[in-house]
């Protein structure tokens, strides 16, 4: 009697596993099919907005605290599955180059760091893309503005534009 038991214990733990394993497989399978949904770019762009006037913060990605600018462009992206760099620095070399022309909203813009042309110092989002003069949605460190629209063609960020990169569309 005591065996059967057992036997029984057994048959109902390898089965328990065995529909996990089924459940994980499924799980994983929805986030697959999730990741390959194309982002709707203005929907990322709505979501980002919804954060203007968000303080500057450095080394954050929190939106109770405020961001920095990597911290603000890895939290919009998150939000929608996409998984990018936490440093700007990191943006130097990934994505798709575009020329101007090709830009789009929710493409990524990168600058140089104030002093360095060898380092990255500053991302932000493109919002309203018009080539070289596109408007972009960032975290400003300057005077601590926090999250604000600018102007690509705007005087620091047009001296520090080093490139544009497609970060959603796979190739």
């Amino acid at each position: 009697m005591q065996k059967r038991i057992s036997i029984l214990v057994i048959i109902m733990l390898i089965t328990s596993i065995v529909q996990s394993r089924v459940q994980a497989q499924e799980a994983a399978q929805k986030i697959i099919e999730k990741s390959a949904i194309t982002i709707d770019r203005e929907e990322l762009i709505s979501f980002a907005k919804k954060y203007l006037g968000t303080p500057y913060h450095y080394a954050s990605s929190n939106p109770k605290k405020g961001f920095d600018c990597s911290g603000f462009v890895n939290f919009v992206f998150n939000n929608f599955h996409v998984s990018l760099p936490r440093s700007s620095g990191e943006f130097k070399s990934i994505g798709t180059d575009l020329k101007p022309e090709e830009f789009k909203v929710g493409d990524v813009v990168v600058f140089y760091s104030f002093r360095n042309k060898a380092r990255i110092g500053h991302v932000g989002i493109v919002c309203e893309a018009n080539g070289l003069h596109s408007k972009f949605i960032h975290s400003a460190s300057s005077q601590k503005r926090g999250i604000i629209i600018s102007d690509l063609a705007f005087g620091t960020y047009a001296k520090r534009f080093f490139r544009c990169i497609n970060v959603l569309d796979k190739k």
